[in-house]
């Protein structure tokens, strides 16, 4: 991935958060954890912790 970019956005992979169903781009900062990331912010985040701890 490190040398794939060329300046083309739309190039880099992408999924849906799980919580709001936004598209999430890949940027550098989830590069070593890629397949791990599964919310697209803290507030998304908080929400399904919220949501999950009521259940």
């Amino acid at each position: 991935m490190k040398n794939d970019f060329k300046g083309n956005k739309q190039a880099l992979p992408h999924k849906l958060c799980a919580v709001c169903g936004r598209t999430m781009t890949w940027c550098k900062a989830w590069a070593k954890n890629w397949a791990d990331v599964l919310d697209c912010s803290d507030a998304c985040r908080a929400r399904k912790n919220k949501s999950g701890a009521a259940a």
